[in-house]
């Protein structure tokens, strides 16, 4: 008999960051499944921030468009800043990271059209099928974009074991005027990030891009004494 800790290890073993997508929907009620089981996701004095703009059919098509536009003007406009700057070993796991995607894609280190290119599929969301936009109350701050990390993790292990394929976006909510715009999003809450998904198209050369994990030496300092 397969154990928790075994099915939790092969989810997290088995999750990537799907990057080509089918042009399939997912099911009404696996949807449902997979955001039932997001809301048992721990977060501050129980008071689950998150909100979710889930979006499809026409609506997504139109929301590629504005954020394809504003993305592609330079103007971008987050509600929470991104990082003042990535050092040392963070920022050689970020170069690492962007290496693997572009090798995937046969994109060469110079070429920055190509590399622009894929970048701006952000805002189209690879293409995937569904996106679901996650906001916090603009009043907790830190606490609750923390909850909202919590529950992304969450319900992205959620679709791995539904067998939806995922990625979770960063850049989206750089462009929050459309997104405000488009989804009637209120000033009293801040975007704090997307999560594309659908179901991955396995012969799309991004997904086989795969990145590692630090080792527990370098993660994790032991207090005894």
């Amino acid at each position: 008999m397969t154990s928790n800790a075994e099915m939790l290890s092969t989810l997290l073993d088995s999750r990537y960051s799907c990057r080509g997508f089918l042009d399939k929907q997912v099911p009404r009620e696996d949807i449902e499944r997979m955001l039932q089981m997001g809301q048992r996701t721990a977060s501050w004095c129980n008071s689950q921030p998150w909100r979710v703009h889930l979006v499809n059919g026409d609506a997504i098509e139109r929301l590629r468009e504005a954020l394809y536009a504003q993305a592609s003007s330079g103007e971008l406009d987050p509600d929470i800043p991104g990082p003042v700057e990535y050092r040392g070993e963070y920022a050689e796991r970020r170069r690492g990271a962007g290496y693997a995607l572009y090798n995937a894609l046969g994109i060469a280190r110079d070429d920055y059209t190509r590399r622009t290119e894929q970048m701006l599929e952000n805002y189209r969301f690879f293409g995937a099928p569904h996106v679901a936009i996650i906001t916090t109350d603009k009043a907790l701050g830190v606490y609750g974009a923390v909850d909202c990390g919590g529950y992304v993790s969450t319900l992205l292990l959620a679709a791995e074991s539904l067998g939806i394929a995922a990625v979770p976006q960063a850049a989206v909510p750089m462009a929050g005027s459309a997104l405000r715009r488009e989804l009637s999003i209120g000033d009293d809450r801040d975007v704090v990030c997307a999560i594309a998904f659908g179901y991955a198209d396995d012969a799309h050369p991004a997904n086989t891009c795969r990145t590692d994990r630090a080792s527990l030496d370098d993660t994790v300092e032991w207090v005894d004494e």
